[in-house]
């Protein structure tokens, strides 16, 4: 494949995924992969951002072209950042292949 893609990872409370998911859309994501995890910052994390933690969260795996990566992660920022209900934090790493997917192939909304 000589197409580049990143994989950003967005970690959210609870219930947020959607948010995430719904934002990252609007920009050509297709999908994404959701995994329930538990949070495990301290007091101490919660005093330097100013933030409530709540334990449970959703970790959202989202592969996108190289090309969107950033407008989706300052969508994520914008929509589910850490001054949002959501509290979220997103990153982003480079994938070195990818099998299975398709530059080319339809969105849902396309079929």
């Amino acid at each position: 494949m000589d197409f580049k893609h990143e994989a950003i990872f967005c970690i959210v409370n609870s219930g947020f995924s959607e948010a995430v998911m719904d934002a990252a859309k609007k920009l050509g994501a297709r999908g994404g992969t959701v995994i329930n995890a538990r949070g495990t910052a301290g007091k101490e994390a919660e005093t330097f951002f100013h933030i409530t933690i709540q334990p449970e969260k959703e970790i959202v795996m989202i592969l996108v072209p190289a090309k969107i990566k950033d407008d989706v992660l300052h969508a994520l920022y914008k929509e589910v950042g850490l001054d949002s209900a959501g509290q979220g934090i997103a990153f982003s790493m480079p994938v070195d292949a990818v099998v299975g997917i398709s530059e080319n192939a339809p969105t849902n909304e396309e079929k």
